[in-house]
C-alpha cells in the first residue's frame, strides 16, 4: 500500500472553483473587503468554506472512516507499482485529497497494478496514465 501523507491545511497548490452568487450576497462580500475584514473576495469565500467545513469536521470524520477513504495525499511511483505487481497486488484506492502518479509512470504499469482509484480532490498524473485508467477513475 503507498505511503498516505497528511496534507496541511494551507497547500501552495489549489484548484480552482466557480460559484454563482446573487448580487446581495456578492455586495455582502464586497462591503467586508472594503471594510477591511477580508483582502479580497476569494479570502472572504476561502475562508468561510474553511469555517464550515471546520462545522462538519466530526461528520467528516465519521464518512470518511465508514466509507475507508484515506485522507491526505498518496503518491504513487515506478517503484511503489513494480512492487505491487511483483506481489500480484491491484490496489483499490479511496482518497479524500490528492493522488499523485509520477511521470514516470508507464501506462501499463499503472493499469496493471491499479483497480479501482475513487478520488474526492484531485488526480494529478499524465494525461496518458488518466487515459489508461480512465475506466476505473470515479
Amino acid at each position: 500500500m503507498p505511503n498516505v501523507v497528511p496534507l496541511p491545511d494551507k497547500r501552495c497548490d489549489s484548484e480552482k472553483i466557480t460559484i454563482n452568487l446573487g448580487p446581495v450576497d456578492l455586495g455582502r462580500v464586497d462591503l467586508l473587503v472594503q471594510d477591511g475584514f477580508y483582502a479580497n473576495r476569494t479570502d472572504m469565500i476561502r475562508t468561510a468554506i474553511r469555517n464550515q467545513l471546520a462545522t462538519h469536521a466530526d461528520e467528516m470524520a465519521r464518512s470518511i472512516a465508514r466509507q475507508t477513504y484515506e485522507l491526505g495525499l498518496i503518491d504513487l511511483d515506478t517503484p511503489t507499482l513494480e512492487r505491487s505487481r511483483e506481489k500480484g497486488e491491484l490496489l483499490s484506492l479511496k482518497v479524500v485529497g490528492l493522488v499523485r502518479i509520477a511521470n514516470d509512470v508507464a501506462p501499463d504499469l499503472a493499469r496493471d497494478t491499479i483497480h479501482s482509484l475513487t478520488v474526492l480532490g484531485t488526480v494529478q498524473a499524465s494525461r496518458e496514465v488518466k487515459q489508461a485508467l480512465a475506466d476505473r477513475i470515479s
